[in-house]
């Protein structure tokens, strides 16, 4: 048996503000978007694979979500780092840097941490 991994998701205080910071950090754009009763999930993406991150947000939950000690996260592998880091770092979001292993973290407006690799060559 095979499992292929599509999704992961994320709910979100701000859909709007979540978005915006999603395709500035990441260029992950909307894909698809389902509006339900009390409750919208927006799928973001972009060209490099087909795995998407689910963004929902609750009419009822208005305030960000309490993380525990955020002890997982989502990781994206880039060619430039040096530019992506330029970016994470004009825009603010960098939350944690480990320099011997070559990485760094960047939080999103709700809290989750995102993983910044260099791309293996």
């Amino acid at each position: 048996m095979k499992f292929k991994m599509i999704h992961e998701n994320y709910n979100v205080a701000d859909l709007e503000v979540s978005l915006a910071f999603y395709e500035q950090a990441l260029g992950l754009k909307e894909k698809r978007r389902k509006n339900g009763d009390g409750f919208v999930i927006v799928f973001v993406g972009n060209e490099e694979s087909d795995f998407e991150l689910e963004l929902t947000w609750l009419e009822e939950h208005t305030e960000k979500y309490n993380l525990g000690e955020c002890e997982f996260h989502l990781a994206f592998a880039v060619k430039d780092y040096e530019a992506a880091h330029q970016l994470h770092e004009e825009m603010g979001c960098i939350c944690y840097e480990n320099p011997k292993m070559g990485i760094y973290f960047i939080e999103d407006p709700d809290g989750y941490w995102l993983e910044i690799v260099p791309e293996k060559k």
